[in-house]
């Protein structure tokens, strides 16, 4: 990903636009959670001013990554589309004022700053964008899932087996 670094105020006064597509082997958080590194995150990032006349950033991620079924443990492809509304304060404390301000759920308030790297605040908002429990809606071969869950063998069964050996 080209390191677009902006400064988050200056971005935001001036509604500056920046959008692209970025591949998920250059997301080393992202491909962590992920079964591979194939597929891309296109992405937008658009500067205004929200509430009260401070500074937000509104931020949109859309893709599709590999991930592992947690029930099956195959890949699957997951599609991510997501955006949020990041509202920008100077520092901590002027961020916590503004979420109390504000007090709205739909809006994250983030320390903004003169050089901010646009490629984090997507990872960012990918990362976020994941479920947290990868899972097919329903798994491809659930066969050997159906066979384990109806042939429950009792533990008594099992040592009545070893005991008779």
């Amino acid at each position: 990903m080209n390191a677009i670094v902006i400064d988050a105020f200056e971005f935001c006064r001036s509604n500056g636009s920046h959008e692209g597509v970025t591949p998920v082997a250059e997301m080393t958080r992202l491909t962590k959670d992920c079964a591979d590194t194939s597929g891309t995150i296109t992405w937008k990032v658009e500067g205004g001013t929200g509430k009260m006349g401070f500074p937000q950033m509104k931020l949109s991620v859309a893709g599709t990554v590999q991930l592992v079924c947690q029930r099956c443990l195959t890949p699957y492809a997951h599609t991510i589309d997501s955006s949020t509304l990041l509202m920008l304060g100077k520092d901590d404390q002027q961020a916590d004022e503004i979420e109390e301000m504000i007090d709205d759920e739909t809006i994250d308030v983030i320390v903004g700053s003169r050089s901010m790297a646009v490629a984090d605040l997507v990872e960012d908002e990918a990362l976020l964008a994941l479920p947290h429990t990868p899972k097919h809606d329903v798994c491809p071969d659930s066969a050997l899932l159906d066979k384990a869950k109806s042939e429950k063998i009792s533990p008594f069964d099992a040592l009545k087996g070893l005991k008779s050996e």
